[in-house]
C-alpha cells in the first residue's frame, strides 16, 4: 500500500451491507483523532502489511462493479467470490513479510475495503496491535 497524503481517514467512512465485519466494531469508520496529514507519520504501509493479514473476513468485495472485479486477477480471488483468497488470515495479494517489507500486488486493481483503509485509521490500528506494532 502506499500513502496519499491527500486521502484522510475522514474520506474513508463508506460502509457497504457485507463488509464480513460484523465481530469487529465497524473498523473502517474514521479515526477519533483530528483530521492532521502529520498523525499519519509513523504508519508506513510497505514496512506493516497488518490490515491485510489480520483476518481473511476483511478483503470482502462491496460496492465494485463487475468490471473492476474482472481486473483483478482470478487466482487472488476467492472461490465463493465474494472477496480477495487467502492464505490463513493473510490476502494472497500480499507479498513480502509483514512487518518488515509489504507490498500489495494488484495496488492498482485492489478492492474498495482495501482503498477505505487509511493509515493511522481505527482499522489500521486494530491490526497493527494484533501484529505488536502499537
Amino acid at each position: 500500500m502506499v500513502f496519499d497524503p491527500h486521502r484522510t481517514a475522514a474520506a474513508s467512512n463508506r460502509t457497504g451491507p457485507d463488509r464480513g465485519l460484523e465481530r469487529h466494531a465497524n473498523p473502517h469508520e474514521p479515526a477519533s483523532f483530528e483530521d492532521d496529514t502529520d498523525a499519519f507519520a509513523d504508519f508506513d504501509c510497505q514496512t506493516c502489511g497488518a490490515c491485510c493479514s489480520y483476518s481473511s473476513e476483511w478483503p470482502r468485495f462491496t460496492m465494485e462493479t463487475d468490471e473492476a472485479l474482472d481486473l483483478i486477477p482470478a487466482r487472488f480471488v476467492a472461490d465463493d467470490l465474494r472477496g480477495m483468497r487467502c492464505v490463513g488470515e493473510q490476502c494472497s495479494a500480499l507479498s513480502g513479510r509483514v512487518g518488515e517489507k509489504t507490498a500489495c500486488m494488484i495496488y492498482d486493481v485492489r478492492p474498495d475495503v482495501c482503498r477505505e483503509c487509511s493509515p493511522g485509521d481505527e482499522a489500521c490500528r486494530m491490526a497493527r496491535a494484533a501484529y505488536g506494532m502499537d
